[in-house]
C-alpha cells in the first residue's frame, strides 16, 4: 500500500512557504507599507496640514490615512484629523463641503479626492456626486446641456483641471454659438464675463429692472442697456450707475442748466413733450390772465431764469398812464382783469366828504397823476380871497363844502357878534376887501332904530 502525500503541507511545502513569510516580513519591515501601495503620491506642495505639505511626505506611513477593517475609524475621519478646516465647513451647510453632504449625504472624501496616481496627479476629480456648484459663486442651472443637447462635464469648462478655470472658455464657447453677439457684447462689457454672469442669467436681456431702485418706464423701456451703463464692467459698476435725469441728459438740456437738475419738475418719461411746468414752484406765480400766457410771450429769449418778474417790465408799452402813477401797477391792477381798477385813493390821498364825489379827472387834468398837488390851495386857488388868508384853506373852510366857511380864528377887525350875518359873502360880497354893512342893515337906517 502507497503513503498518502501530505501536499503543501510537506516539509518542502512548509518550508517553503515560512520562507516567503520571511521574505515579505522584511520587505514589510524594510520598506513599510510601500510594498502594498498602488502608486505613488502626490509631491505638489500646498498648504500645509497636519504638519506636511504634501502627501508624499507620508509615503509609507498607509495607517496615517487607511483604517485597518478591525479599527473604529474610518479613512474619512483619518483625512480630518489632518485637513481640520474640512470638518469644520462639514457642520456649515453654506460651505462647500457643508452642501455636499446635503446634496449627497453619503459621499466620502474619497470619491472626489484620489490618491497614488503619482507626483504630479490631480486630487480632485467629481464623478458622480450632488456637487453644488452654486457655493463657489456660479450655478450651473443655465449650463445643464451643450449645443448638442449633451450634459456638460466638468472638463468641457475646467479645461486645464478642476481646480483651475480660465474665461476664454467662456468666450470659446459662445462663438460658436453666436460669433456676432459674443463679439459686440465683449466690445461693451469687456472680457471678465464672471463680473456680471452668476449662471443664472440675472444680468441678460430679460432682466426685470422694476428690481432694482430704478425702474424703466416710458421711453426708458426701449433704451439699451449699454446707453445707461457705459463702461459698466462689473456688478458694481452696474449697480453705481448714475440715476438722475442730469446724470444722463445734461450734455443735451436745452435750457443749459437753468432750471436746474430736476428735469422731473417739468418732463416725464413718457418724453421730453410737452413739459408740465408748475410755475407756482418758481418765485412768480401765474394767476388770472397771466395762467393763459403762452410761455414765450414772457421768456422771449428762452432764458428762463432771470425773465422779468414786475408789471412794468412787460407792460411799459401798454401803459395808458404813460408813467404817471409810478411802475407799481399793481396799486390799481389786479392780474384778474386790468379793468378791474381797484386803486385806495386813501394810500395817497385820503378823499373825504366833498372830495369823495370828485371825478378823478377834475384833480388829474390830462390824465397826469404823479405830482397832483394835495394841498388846498393847489387845486382851489382863488382870486375872492386874493392873498388875504394865505394858503390855510382849513383855517374856515372844511372838506364839507366851501360855502358854510366860518371865520376860526376870530375876525381881525370886527367884532363878529352879529346874529345876521351866515357868511362872509353876507358882508363881503363882492371881495374880503370891501364889506357891505347896508346889505344887512339899509332898512334898519331907514326906520332910525339900528345900532352903529
Amino acid at each position: 500500500m502507497k503513503k498518502q502525500r501530505l501536499g503543501c503541507l510537506s516539509f518542502v511545502g512548509i518550508f517553503s512557504g515560512l520562507v516567503t513569510l520571511t521574505v515579505i516580513g522584511w520587505m514589510i519591515f524594510s520598506r513599510g507599507g510601500a510594498i502594498f501601495s498602488p502608486g505613488e503620491l502626490n509631491a505638489q506642495a500646498g498648504q500645509a496640514y497636519g504638519g506636511v505639505s504634501s502627501h508624499a511626505e507620508i509615503g509609507g506611513q498607509c495607517a496615517a490615512c487607511h483604517a485597518a477593517p478591525w479599527d473604529a475609524d474610518s479613512m474619512a475621519d483619518r483625512c480630518i484629523v489632518c485637513h481640520t478646516n474640512v470638518g469644520a465647513e462639514q457642520n456649515d451647510s453654506t460651505s462647500l463641503h457643508g452642501a455636499i453632504l446635503i446634496n449627497a449625504p453619503a459621499s466620502l472624501c474619497a470619491d472626489c479626492h484620489l490618491e497614488h496616481g503619482g507626483p504630479t496627479a490631480a486630487l480632485t476629480r467629481v464623478e458622480g456626486v450632488g456637487f453644488p456648484h452654486e457655493v463657489l459663486g456660479y450655478s450651473l442651472n443655465g449650463h445643464q446641456l451643450k449645443v448638442t443637447r449633451e450634459p456638460f462635464a466638468c472638463e468641457d469648462c475646467h479645461t486645464q483641471g478642476i481646480q483651475s478655470f480660465a474665461q476664454s472658455e467662456c468666450t470659446d464657447c459662445h462663438r460658436d454659438l453666436d460669433p456676432a453677439f459674443t463679439q459686440a457684447h465683449l466690445l461693451s462689457w469687456g472680457s471678465d464675463c464672471l463680473a456680471c454672469h452668476d449662471g443664472v442669467d440675472t444680468y441678460n436681456n430679460h432682466f426685470d429692472h422694476g428690481s432694482v431702485p430704478f425702474a424703466l418706464t416710458g421711453l426708458h423701456v426701449n433704451v439699451n442697456c449699454y446707453s445707461c451703463h457705459l463702461d459698466a464692467r462689473s456688478l458694481v459698476d452696474l449697480r453705481n450707475t448714475p440715476q438722475t435725469c442730469a446724470d444722463c441728459h445734461f450734455s443735451d438740456d436745452p435750457h443749459a442748466g437753468r432750471f436746474g437738475n430736476d428735469c422731473s419738475a417739468c418732463h416725464s418719461n413718457e418724453g421730453w413733450t410737452p413739459a408740465k411746468f408748475d410755475h407756482n414752484l418758481a418765485a412768480f406765480k401765474l394767476e388770472g390772465e397771466h395762467a393763459q400766457t403762452a410761455c414765450e410771450s414772457c421768456h422771449v429769449t428762452g432764458n428762463y431764469s432771470d425773465a422779468p418778474t414786475t408789471c412794468v417790465d412787460c407792460h411799459a408799452q401798454e401803459d395808458e398812464h404813460n408813467g404817471s402813477f409810478g411802475t407799481d401797477c399793481s396799486l390799481c391792477h389786479v392780474p384778474t382783469d386790468w379793468d378791474a381798477v381797484t386803486f385806495d385813493h386813501n394810500q395817497i390821498f385820503p378823499l373825504y366828504s366833498g372830495h369823495a364825489g370828485v371825478a378823478c379827472e377834475s384833480c388829474h387834468i390830462n390824465a397826469q397823476f404823479a405830482g397832483t398837488p394835495n394841498t388846498c390851495a393847489g387845486c382851489h386857488s382863488s382870486s375872492w380871497h386874493a392873498s388875504a388868508f394865505g394858503s390855510a384853506c382849513a383855517n374856515c373852510h372844511t372838506l364839507d363844502g366851501w360855502g358854510n366857511a366860518r371865520y376860526g380864528l376870530g375876525h381881525p377887525w370886527f367884532n363878529m357878534n352879529h346874529e345876521t350875518a351866515n357868511t362872509c359873502t353876507d358882508c363881503h360880497p363882492s371881495s374880503v376887501y370891501a364889506a357891505d354893512c347896508e346889505t344887512c342893515h339899509r332898512n334898519e337906517g331907514e326906520g332910525g332904530g339900528g345900532d352903529d
